[in-house]
């Protein structure tokens, strides 16, 4: 009888097609599944008795771009089962970056990086160089942010690219996909990419369609335009010929919610018409972004270093006053990470304005001015029976749109969106076993094959011989999400062992401390 590395024992196999589970052994050879069946035999034997193994989790919608450099052990993913995050969403990616780039991320990213971090990386390969070199807990797919490369080329400036600058844009498009992208992300909600029109983005889809790459699209609204902005970005993906992967599928404030039968229809018209266009989408009533993000558009043209002075201008901050329309009370929105005030830490505004003894406008600004206009925050304008009704359709994802961080170090002090730590277990527990909301083998589908379809990984996301040993093992009776919104920094129950490229990461609940995720360079 061969004896193989590590065998899994009598665990139920949901191979990530979507099929009902079966019971079978697994085996582990070196880096890679060598064989399904009955009574293997290995080195080292792991009963899997009453669990799922399934394939490792792929995080379709990451931004684990810095943290990964930071603690390359990426434990709030990796604890979820997480084995593949595709990072460079919301238009923001760690490349390209030069001169210009590197000096705003010096300066305002302070809060997001130890003291004596580097970036001393320019091209999507150099930072992909670096990671393979540090050491990374899981494998890591890059995309290239829209937002990045206008910064590169235009600043913060709103208005169309000439002709040579749109030619600049593409050749850092086709640059970063020869280095292994697996396409290119917008933010379009978000400075600069928000100042980039769809035939600007269409140009430049039509480049990451030469490399069959997917264009990933934060959408221009998700509220009060929602609708318009999944057409938009459902004809970016028909004019250019890219797959479009929708980011965290959603319909936000009280008077858009239902609005997702209306956004779903859209991409079943689309689908019709043969455009690839598929969705994630993460498990919750509160989405998470910038302050800033609540700001009009023109406050941010020229960056950081324009919009603080005009939060410091009584002139311009009255404009803003008047001009500001939210979508939320100033209840629902709190703060996860104010590094200079830690006191307003898991506060909403109300509460800070309360605290600051201001309206809560005025401490919105001038907590952005205190923060160098770097606060983090959590925002709950969603709906429950539109997180369910996205969950149901057959072409969506689970994303958890949050980094690897750990309750330690620089992130200690955090008070995160609990998706970062609770996104898959909360889909496998909450909603598939619990609430009933899909069948758990449709949500492992969601997490792992769906996902590596997508993206047309060739030998991960499903359970056969020959494919990577990026595996999850998880107990269909126990697994669940602790982390919640007032203490979000809870590692999951049920997840006792993940496996990577055929290494144990976790092992009975325990990070091992191995690194044996790779750069994923598309190819």
């Amino acid at each position: 009888m061969v004896v193989h590395d590590i065998v899994i024992k009598n665990g139920k196999i949901l191979d990530g097609t979507g099929n009902p589970w079966y019971r079978a052994d697994l085996a582990i050879q070196g880096d890679e599944i060598v064989e399904i069946g009955k009574n293997l035999d290995g080195g080292q034997v792991i009963d899997a008795s009453g669990h799922i193994v399934s394939p490792g989790f792929i995080d379709i919608h990451s931004h684990s771009d810095l943290p990964v450099l930071i603690d390359p052990k990426a434990q709030s993913k990796i604890r979820q089962g997480v084995t593949t995050e595709v990072i460079g969403q919301c238009g923001n990616s760690a490349a390209p970056m030069y001169k210009d780039v590197k000096e705003y991320r010096e300066k305002y990213y302070s809060s997001r990086v130890p003291k004596d971090f580097q970036y001393d990386w320019t091209t999507m390969e150099r930072y992909l160089n670096r990671l393979e070199k540090q050491g990374i807990a899981v494998n890591i797919a890059p995309v290239v942010g829209h937002g990045t490369i206008r910064q590169n080329v235009m600043g913060y400036e709103n208005r169309v690219p000439t002709e040579d600058e749109l030619e600049e844009m593409k050749k850092h498009v086709r640059d970063a996909m020869r280095d292994g992208a697996w396409g290119m992300s917008t933010g379009l909600i978000y400075p600069p990419s928000v100042y980039g029109e769809q035939p600007e983005i269409t140009e430049l889809a039509k480049v990451v369609a030469e490399y069959n790459g997917i264009y990933f699209s934060h959408i221009r609204g998700e509220a009060d335009t929602l609708l318009e902005a999944v057409i938009e970005a459902c004809e970016i993906g028909r004019n250019s010929g890219a797959p479009v992967q929708i980011a965290h599928f959603k319909a936000s404030g009280r008077d858009n919610w239902g609005k997702t039968k209306e956004s779903l229809a859209l991409v079943e018209k689309y689908r019709s018409m043969d455009v690839e266009v598929t969705f994630d989408q993460y498990p919750y009533i509160a989405s998470s972004t910038n302050l800033t993000a609540l700001l009009p558009h023109w406050s941010q043209e020229g960056g950081a270093d324009k919009l603080m002075e005009y939060l410091k201008d009584h002139t311009t901050r009255d404009r803003l006053r008047d001009e500001l329309r939210l979508n939320y009370k100033w209840t629902e929105i709190l703060v996860t990470n104010a590094e200079n005030n830690p006191q307003y830490n898991g506060k909403n505004l109300q509460e800070i304005a309360d605290m600051m003894d201001k309206d809560p406008m005025t401490a919105f600004f001038d907590l952005l001015v205190m923060e160098n206009t770097q606060v983090p925050s959590v925002m709950f304008g969603m709906n429950e029976e539109d997180v369910k009704r996205v969950m149901k359709s057959p072409y969506g994802m689970i994303g958890s749109d949050g980094s690897a961080i750990a309750p330690e170090g620089i992130w200690e002090d955090n008070v995160p969106h609990p998706r970062l730590y609770g996104t898959f277990p909360r889909v496998l527990g909450h909603y598939a076993r619990d609430e009933k909301v899909l069948p758990l083998q449709e949500a492992v589908r969601k997490m792992t094959g769906a996902p590596a379809q997508k993206l047309g990984l060739r030998d991960r996301g499903y359970i056969r011989e020959g494919y990577k040993a990026d595996i999850t093992v998880f107990n269909p009776d126990t697994v669940r999400d602790v982390s919640t919104f007032t203490d979000p920094q809870r590692y999951p129950d049920g997840i006792p062992y993940v496996f990577v490229n055929g290494k144990i990461v976790i092992q009975n609940k325990d990070h091992t401390g191995r690194l044996p995720g790779e750069p994923l360079r598309k190819r």
